[in-house]
C-alpha cells in the first residue's frame, strides 16, 4: 500500500480574486483589483454591507473580512468596492474543481473555494509530491487566471494546515516527520477547531503552542473540553484518517458560518452578518437547484455556548432576500 499523498487547494481571497480575474481576462480592464486596496461588499450606500473579501493592499490598512463596509471606508476612503457576483463565483469554483478532477484520482470539495485531492499513486505521471503541487499551482494560474495555495501531506488535516502556512500563491508541505519543526511551535489557535474560547481555556492550562497541546495529558483535556479535547489532541499530533471522498453525500441542508474579529453587541451588526451568510447559502442552493423551508440560526458566544433557534417558512425558497428575512426573524426571536 503506497503512502497517501493528499493536497489541499485553497483559492487565495477567492471572491475578490475571481472578480479581478474576470475583469482583467474577460472584460479587458487594465487595473487589477488584487494590486490595489479593494474589497468585495454589498451596496455601498447601506450600513448593513460587510466585507466579504479583501485584497492584500487593503489588509495593510487594517481592513478585515466581516467588518462593516463603512468602517473599512473610514480606514481608507479611496477603497475600491465591487459588488458580489455569486454566479461568477460558482462558475469559477466549478472550473477549479473540474481542473482538479482532470488531474487527481479523487477530489473532495470542502467549500466554494477549497478542495482536497488524493494524489496517491500519481508520482509516475507528475513526479514527486512537491513537484506535482507546483505544477498544479502554475496550471491553475495559467488556465484560470487566479492563484491558490496548496498544502501537501499524508492526510487531509495536515494538508489543510500546510496550505495556511504562508500566502498567497505558495506550496507548503507538512508530513508527519515535519510536525515537530513546522507544527508544534505554532500558537495553539492555529490548529483546526481551536477557536477563541477553546484557546482561552487552553491558556489557563498553560498550553500556549500546538506542541504543548500535543504533549498534554489527554485525560485532562477530555475532562475540561469533553470530546473536543481528545479530538484536538489527536489533531495536534497530526492524526487524521478521513479519506478524500470522491462522491459526497447529497446535501440535506445548506449552511454557512463565520467567526468575527470582534464580538457582536448590537442587532444591526448581527443582521449584516446574517445577510452575508444568506447570500452565500442562497447561491449554493441555486447552483444545486435546491430550496428549503426551515431556517436555523446558531449563535456561539465568546465563552463557547451555543444558542439555536429555528423558523419554519411559509414555503420552500432559494431566494436570498427570503432566506435573510427568515434568518433575521429567527435571530430576533
Amino acid at each position: 500500500m503506497p503512502n497517501r499523498i493528499v493536497f489541499h487547494i485553497d483559492a487565495n481571497s477567492a471572491f475578490l480574486s475571481w472578480s479581478a480575474a474576470y475583469r482583467v481576462l474577460i472584460l479587458g480592464e487594465k487595473q487589477d483589483l488584487r494590486e490595489i486596496p479593494s474589497v468585495v461588499a454589498g451596496d455601498q450606500a447601506s450600513r448593513r454591507s460587510i466585507i466579504l473579501a479583501k485584497s492584500g493592499p487593503a489588509k495593510q490598512y487594517g481592513i478585515q473580512t466581516g467588518e462593516p463596509l463603512f468602517q473599512a471606508l473610514e480606514k481608507y476612503p479611496h477603497l475600491a468596492v465591487v459588488k458580489p457576483d455569486y454566479g461568477l463565483y460558482v462558475a469559477c469554483s466549478r472550473q477549479m474543481v473540474g481542473l482538479l478532477r482532470r488531474v487527481a484520482p479523487a477530489v473532495e470539495q470542502y467549500s466554494i473555494d477549497e478542495a482536497w485531492a488524493d494524489m496517491t499513486g500519481t508520482e509516475g505521471l507528475y513526479g514527486p509530491p512537491m513537484q506535482a503541487a507546483e505544477m498544479l499551482r502554475e496550471r491553475i494560474h495559467r488556465e484560470l487566471g487566479f492563484t491558490v495555495n496548496i498544502g501537501v501531506s499524508s492526510n487531509k488535516l495536515l494538508a489543510k494546515i500546510a496550505g495556511d502556512f504562508q500566502k498567497p500563491n505558495r506550496v507548503h508541505s507538512l508530513f508527519p516527520e515535519e510536525i515537530p519543526q513546522k507544527l508544534w511551535p505554532l500558537p495553539v489557535r492555529s490548529l483546526f477547531l481551536v477557536g477563541p474560547a477553546t484557546e482561552t481555556k487552553l491558556h489557563r492550562l498553560g498550553i500556549e503552542t500546538i506542541g504543548d497541546l500535543a504533549h498534554a495529558p489527554v485525560r485532562q483535556l477530555r475532562r475540561i473540553l469533553g470530546k473536543q479535547g481528545e479530538t484536538i489532541w489527536h489533531f495536534a499530533n497530526g492524526r487524521n484518517a478521513e479519506p478524500v471522498r470522491k462522491e459526497p453525500a447529497e446535501n440535506k441542508g445548506y449552511g454557512n458560518s463565520i467567526t468575527l474579529p470582534q464580538d457582536v453587541t448590537n442587532l444591526e451588526t448581527a443582521h449584516q452578518v446574517l445577510l452575508s451568510l444568506c447570500e452565500t447559502v442562497g447561491a449554493r442552493m441555486r447552483r444545486d437547484r435546491k430550496s428549503g423551508s426551515c431556517m436555523t440560526v446558531t449563535l456561539r458566544t465568546a465563552d463557547f455556548r451555543d444558542y439555536t433557534h429555528q423558523k419554519q417558512m411559509a414555503g420552500t425558497t432559494d431566494v436570498t432576500q427570503a432566506l435573510y428575512r427568515a434568518a433575521c426573524e429567527a435571530f430576533d426571536e
